[in-house]
């Protein structure tokens, strides 16, 4: 998969290192294929770092276009980040907010592949390579026979701490059945622009059940990180880089510097290795 076996011990580990079943490593790959995705799955790993997925050329196109064209927007519910479409977990089981996600979808998505032209949206090309790698192929998520959207683009801006948080489709879509059958839940987010200083990935391999989580952050949407120490995992990801990572460990963005953090991002579903991939955001 890389020039070394991604899902060995990194070159800090001592030999014969013993990795804990949800291990605190990240596996930097050069060909991205299945193997990425069975070892998120069975938690040998807490992210997987695509270095170059996007060329710097298209990077700094996207980060142009998004900020000086289009614009960002602050979520429904996180006020302190902006995003360009609208994500699923805004809609806070609300159906008036639903339905506008639903009847933004499609046309979100064409808006943004529009702005990537004459080149291929990374989203696109992150949904082709998906399909192509899994053996039961990957596609976009439906609920309820309605189409998701997928591929939102977001900003955080200078000093901004992306609050400690999970990511469980199961929290943001109760009573549908395709939420509640994954057997794990990936994150996968591009990089167009990224701060030199500030902007790392922080995960925490210890689970917290959605009923602690929800009574620790009291009416906020994530937690202060210092209730959780220090991070088991620190990922500093360069710009045009992919990474895939476990999003139901709690994570968080540590504060940038100068620049805004742009990034596109939607979840992967996994529900067996006989089960199609999907996708959303």
């Amino acid at each position: 998969m890389s020039e070394r076996n991604a899902y060995s011990p990194l070159p800090h580990e001592a030999p014969g290192t013993r990795r804990p079943k949800a291990g605190v490593l990240e596996a930097t790959v050069s060909n991205f294929d299945f193997k990425a995705i069975q070892a998120l799955s069975q938690e040998d790993v807490l992210v997987v770092r695509v270095k170059q997925f996007v060329s710097e050329e298209l990077c700094e196109i996207l980060s142009r276009k998004a900020e000086d064209e289009i614009g960002y927007q602050s979520y429904l519910n996180v006020p302190s980040v902006r995003r360009i479409g609208m994500a699923f977990y805004e809609t806070e089981n609300k159906p008036e907010i639903i339905d506008q996600y639903f009847k933004s979808a499609h046309q979100n998505i064409l808006n943004f592949r529009n702005v990537c032209a004459p080149y291929c949206s990374p989203i696109d090309v992150l949904r082709c390579t998906l399909d192509e790698i899994w053996p039961a192929g990957a596609n976009l998520q439906s609920l309820s026979g309605r189409k998701m959207f997928v591929g939102l683009s977001r900003m955080v801006r200078p000093g901004t701490t992306f609050l400690a948080h999970h990511d469980l489709f199961s929290e943001d879509a109760p009573g549908e059945i395709d939420a509640n059958n994954l057997h794990a839940q990936f994150g996968a987010n591009v990089y167009i622009k990224i701060p030199a200083a500030g902007g790392e990935l922080l995960m925490w391999e210890k689970e917290i059940s959605p009923v602690i989580f929800n009574e620790m952050r009291e009416n906020d949407y994530g937690l202060d990180i210092a209730k959780l120490g220090n991070a088991d995992l620190i990922v500093k990801p360069g710009r045009g880089d992919l990474l895939l990572f476990n999003s139901r460990k709690m994570h968080a963005v540590a504060p940038g510097k100068e620049i805004n953090r742009l990034a596109l991002a939607c979840f992967v579903a996994y529900r067996g290795m006989n089960q199609p991939l999907t996708f959303w955001s």
